[in-house]
């Protein structure tokens, strides 16, 4: 794996993988967001966003990812394919109101999972916050029901440690999380 930053096409790259590019979002792909925030997956698992129109899409960039950018230095990132450039999912690092840690979260449209995409492009993102950033503890919530996202969690080594729940929202959320020693080697990305 190559983790890198860089710029092509006026489009940050955060990084890449064998088969898939991490970039940050622009307001250009309010379309992609319009689609992925209204597939039924993201509704049951994620939530119901409000994203009805392009209009809400572009301001969803603008007040979430784009604002994290500058406020944290990092956000939820569109990834693409390689060959081809098409967007299919979103990945990133946030800093959610009620999770004291900086948690990682991911979706994809549902017609490109189970080809391995959200594990390489989770895995990536995880070394990401260690290594570049230097972020020592990552977590992520998702509900009980939500078999897939627990299996992808434990398979890119975060383990289950407990429930909680977010300010001004009852649903029982189970909290995995891991810790990595960042020092001197997180300037050393392989």
């Amino acid at each position: 794996m190559v983790i890198l930053e860089y710029k092509t096409f006026g489009v940050s790259k955060i990084l890449q993988t064998r088969r898939l590019i991490l970039r940050k979002l622009t307001v250009k792909d309010a379309p992609f967001i319009l689609l992925l925030l209204n597939t039924e997956s993201f509704k049951k698992y994620v939530g119901d966003r409000k994203i009805y129109n392009l209009d809400a899409a572009e301001n969803y960039i603008l007040n979430g990812p784009l604002r994290s950018y500058t406020d944290n230095g990092f956000g939820l990132w569109l990834f693409q394919l390689r060959t081809d450039m098409t967007a299919i999912g979103i990945c990133g690092l946030i800093k959610r109101e009620g999770l004291q840690d900086i948690d990682i979260g991911f979706a994809m449209l549902p017609e490109f999972e189970k080809n391995g995409y959200a594990f390489e492009i989770a895995s990536a993102t995880l070394k990401y916050g260690h290594r570049k950033l230097g972020i020592g503890r990552i977590v992520a919530i998702t509900t009980k029901d939500n078999k897939q996202s627990i299996k992808l969690l434990v398979k890119i080594g975060l383990q289950y440690e407990r429930e909680t729940h977010l300010p001004n929202d009852d649903t029982p959320l189970m909290l995995f999380g891991n810790w990595k020693t960042v020092g001197a080697s997180k300037l050393l990305i392989k």
